[in-house]
């Protein structure tokens, strides 16, 4: 017992309630009692949100892959104009939501949109003489989330360019191995591990996102989720969908694995500096620079100037003590979020480096789960449970008052911040894991030998260390927690809107202009960790 600390008893305690939804998810699968409504679904619909899901995933793979990738290749191992701005600018799409996006790119693309109408004009044509892509359809989404997904890929495959690949490279190039040849037959299979858990990542994003595929009319399984709980009232079809849902996220992650079967892909060389890029010139050079240049105008810069734009002349036109107050709902629920999943990890962290053991180490992997699960799932799950225990709270409160409370939980924010933490609780945890990796076991000892105890020392020692990992942490939980969309569309208490709620709603009611304004604040709030990663990035290759 001499790894043994009250921590893990905490950490049971929260990686208990991180799998209560998924658990509520998975109990519901076999439930009966809803059977007609189900074979209803698998009769009309399930088909359908299948093939959309699947076709979904495979186009977004391929589009992230192929940008991320190319990208980052570029940027890490060759000299170009431009290459030291577009290093760290590639990562600004990430800035925007992917239903910001869709309904950006619907206004802009759409018939009487400015892009068809400059066409019908400066040609003369009429409907009937041209034809151009439907952009609300699901090759539209698979667009919309490939440029905004892409940098996933990017940042890790430009990592493993830049650690894995320079002495390996070296070695080729002595050998005779052409650029080409080294790019295909030494780097990229370095990097796959990483191009691969940047493509699983996207795509987990990708099955989260209700937005977009509910804006476009492209019909997956998060829409079901959705139309289940509110237009069909079952909770129990609601939770098989989030089962089958969250089934294929496990096996995009199952896939991954066994495709790599028994392959290796160890750097086996020490020399491992970091090399000089190989420096373009001429077309090449431009060719780099406009490869570069298209998903960064397509997925930052032209929806940013569009929001901008819309604004500034139109704008909502309840900006003012509305706007302020759903301002406030979204600032409210993001930083009581991010307040309680830093302290949270920094825990859960805590008490897995005072316990050293494998039990510890594997709470806090349960608990990092939740981030691959969905939010719809998570909603799903969490609604269920929480709907019994406050109705059993009212019946036990009113027996002992004599005064019906209502709904404690549900009618108000507590079980979406529960939500919310199960999800991004993960983003928290593993940024102080790291840097709590960091710090010597010495200085634990230290603090030990002058009488400090465990919560001292981590009050008085870690604490100061980590600050700055702590604040990183929690802006990213606070950025993620505004962005969130299907969790708080299906949890929000009555009456209470987000900013991305009101995004969603005038967008939905085709009032592009007016939602401007609230996605346009969401934007600006997701550059703030951006811009700090962009900074470590610039300095990354010294």
């Amino acid at each position: 017992m001499r790894n043994f600390s009250p921590l893990l008893i905490f950490s049971l305690l929260i990686a208990a309630l991180a799998a209560l939804p998924v658990a509520s998810v998975g109990l519901n699968l076999l439930a009966g009692g809803t059977g007609e409504i189900w074979r209803h679904l698998a009769d009309t619909v399930l088909g359908d949100y299948i093939r959309n899901s699947l076709l979904l995933c495979l186009g977004v793979a391929l589009g992230v892959a192929v940008l991320g990738v190319s990208t980052a290749w570029l940027t890490a191992m060759h000299e170009f104009p431009g290459r030291r701005i577009f290093e760290w600018a590639l990562v600004l799409p990430m800035a925007v939501p992917a239903y910001v996006m869709a309904y950006l790119y619907t206004d802009l693309l759409q018939f009487v949109g400015p892009v068809q109408t400059w066409l019908r004009e400066t040609f003369g044509w009429s409907r009937s003489d041209y034809w151009f892509p439907d952009v609300r359809s699901l090759g539209g989404a698979v667009g919309m989330f490939a440029f905004v997904l892409y940098p996933y890929v990017y940042l890790l495959a430009r990592n493993a360019f830049l650690e894995r690949a320079s002495g390996m490279l070296e070695a080729a190039r002595t050998l005779g191995v052409g650029p080409w040849r080294a790019f295909f037959r030494v780097s990229l299979p370095l990097a796959r591990p990483a191009i691969a858990a940047g493509v699983a990542l996207a795509l987990m994003e990708t099955l989260a996102d209700y937005g977009t595929v509910a804006y476009f009319g492209v019909d997956t399984f998060t829409t079901g989720i959705y139309r289940a709980w509110f237009s069909l009232g079952d909770r129990i079809a609601a939770a098989q969908l989030s089962a089958t849902l969250l089934g294929f996220v496990i096996l995009l992650i199952l896939l991954e694995r066994t495709s790599r079967g028994r392959a290796r892909y160890h750097n086996t060389t020490g020399r491992n500096r970091p090399m000089p890029g190989q420096r373009l010139r001429g077309p090449w050079a431009l060719l780099a620079a406009l490869v570069c240049c298209i998903p960064l105008f397509l997925g930052f810069f032209l929806p940013a100037l569009l929001l901008l734009r819309m604004a500034l002349l139109e704008g909502d036109a309840q900006f003012g003590p509305r706007f302020f107050t759903l301002a406030g709902n979204s600032f409210f629920l993001a930083g009581v979020t991010a307040l309680l999943a830093v302290l949270l990890a920094l825990l859960l962290a805590y008490g897995a480096r005072l316990s050293k053991t494998l039990l510890a180490r594997g709470l806090n992997r349960l608990v990092g789960l939740g981030y691959a699960v969905p939010g719809a799932v998570i909603a799903v799950g969490v609604l269920i449970p929480v709907t019994r225990l406050d109705t059993w709270l009212a019946s036990v409160w009113e027996s002992a008052f004599g005064v019906n409370p209502g709904l404690i939980l549900t009618g108000g924010v507590a079980a979406l911040v529960y939500a919310y933490l199960v999800r991004f609780l993960a983003v928290a945890l593993h940024t102080v894991e790291s840097s709590l990796g960091k710090i010597t076991p010495n200085m634990d000892d230290a603090s030990r030998s002058l009488g400090l105890g465990q919560f001292a020392t981590l009050r008085r020692v870690h604490a100061p260390i980590l600050r700055g990992s702590l604040f990183t942490a929690g802006l990213l939980v606070f950025v993620d927690v505004m962005k969130e969309l299907p969790a708080t569309l299906v949890m929000r208490p009555f009456n209470f809107d987000t900013l991305a709620t009101q995004t969603y709603t005038l967008a939905s009611d085709e009032r592009l202009a007016e939602a401007s304004t609230a996605a346009l604040a969401i934007v600006a709030v997701g550059l703030l960790p951006l811009i700090a990663l962009s900074r470590q990035i610039a300095r990354s290759r010294k």
